[in-house]
C-alpha cells in the first residue's frame, strides 16, 4: 500500500532528503512518495493535526526538531536524551513516535571515518544538531567538550541534553569571538561556513578529525582545511545518509535499507547544485 513520507523545516528547499528517501523507494520497490514541505516555527502541530492516513512518516529539519517534542505519544531514548527528535512516526491509531537518528547516524559516520579515541571534543555551535553530535561522540567515550557558542547564555538546553547521558562527559561553554588554539581529538562545526573565518580556522587546524554537518556548499573552509592537512573527514552528507538510513528503516519496516543507492543519489544531487540545476522536491 502506498503512504507517503517528507521532510519539513523552514528553509526546506535545499535539502537532499528527498533524493535519499526516494533512492530508497526505487531499489525496494515500494511505491511511496516522499516530498519537501516548508512549516515554519510554530507550525508543526497545525501541520500535522491536518495529516490523513495515507502519511507514515516526517523528517524533521530546523527550527522543528524541538518543537516536535511536546507532541510525541512515545520517544526513543536518544529523544529523551537530547530533548530533540528529528523523525515524527505516525500509526494508524494517531499515535505520534519520536526518534533521533542523529545520533546514531552520527555514530556511524565517524565510525566509517576513524577508530580513532575521542576523548576531547571542540564543537562549534549549541543548536540540536550540536547536541545528538555530543551524545554520539559519549557513545564513543567522550571524556570533555568544549562547546563553542556565539552567545554562552543559549547553550544551556544542549548543555542539560549532554548530562544525562549515562557516561556523561564534562561541558565547559566558551564564546567564538573570544576561540583561541585548542587542542582536542575531534572538532565538530554546527555552523555555518560564513561563520567558519580565519580565526577559527587557525584555532582548530591541529585537531586531528574534522566534522562538519553542513553538505551544501561544500566543502567549507573547515573541511577544506582538513583535507589539505590529510585529517579524516566526516561531512554533512555522511550525518544525513546514516541518519536517513535509519529513517527509512523506521518508516518502511523494511532491514534491507540500500545505503549505497542511497549515497549515490546524494552525490548526484549535490552534483546537479554545482551545475545549476534546481533541486529535486
Amino acid at each position: 500500500m502506498s503512504k507517503r513520507c517528507g521532510v519539513l523545516g523552514d528553509p526546506v528547499e535545499h535539502s537532499l532528503s528527498p533524493a535519499l528517501h526516494r533512492a530508497a523507494y526505487a531499489e525496494l520497490e515500494l511505491d511511496w512518495r516522499y516530498e519537501a514541505v516548508r512549516v515554519p516555527a510554530g507550525g508543526l502541530a497545525g501541520f500535522v493535526d491536518g495529516l490523513d492516513a495515507d502519511w507514515r512518516g516526517l523528517s524533521l529539519t530546523k527550527p522543528l526538531k524541538r518543537e516536535v517534542v511536546p507532541l510525541l505519544t512515545s520517544q526513543d531514548q536518544w529523544t529523551r536524551l537530547s530533548g530533540v527528535a528529528n523523525t515524527l512516526l505516525l500509526d494508524d491509531r494517531g499515535g505520534r513516535h519520536g526518534l533521533n537518528t542523529d545520533v546514531p547516524g552520527a555514530e556511524a559516520a565517524l565510525a566509517q571515518a576513524t577508530d580513532a579515541d575521542l576523548r576531547h571534543a571542540v564543537v562549534l555551535g549549541g543548536g540540536a544538531t550540536a547536541a545528538s553530535v555530543m551524545l554520539a561522540l559519549a557513545e564513543r567515550g567522550l571524556e570533555h567538550a568544549t562547546l563553542v557558542v556565539r552567545n554562552p547564555g543559549r547553550a544551556a538546553e544542549t548543555v542539560h541534553a549532554v548530562s544525562r547521558h549515562p557516561r556523561r562527559p564534562e561541558v565547559t561553554v566558551a564564546s567564538l569571538a573570544a576561540l583561541r588554539s585548542v587542542g582536542a581529538d575531534v572538532v565538530v562545526s554546527t555552523i555555518p561556513p560564513a561563520a567558519q573565518t580565519a580565526d577559527v580556522l587557525a584555532a582548530v587546524r591541529e585537531v586531528p578529525v574534522v566534522f562538519d554537518v553542513v553538505y551544501d556548499p561544500w566543502p567549507t573552509p573547515l573541511a577544506a582545511q582538513a583535507s589539505a592537512h590529510g585529517h579524516p573527514l566526516v561531512g554533512g552528507l555522511d550525518l544525513l545518509l546514516w541518519q536517513a538510513v535509519d529513517q527509512v528503516r523506521a518508516m518502511t519496516g523494511r532491514f534491507d535499507v540500500p545505503v549505497d543507492a542511497m549515497r549515490r543519489a546524494g552525490e548526484a544531487g549535490l552534483a546537479e547544485r554545482r551545475r545549476g540545476t534546481p533541486p529535486a522536491r
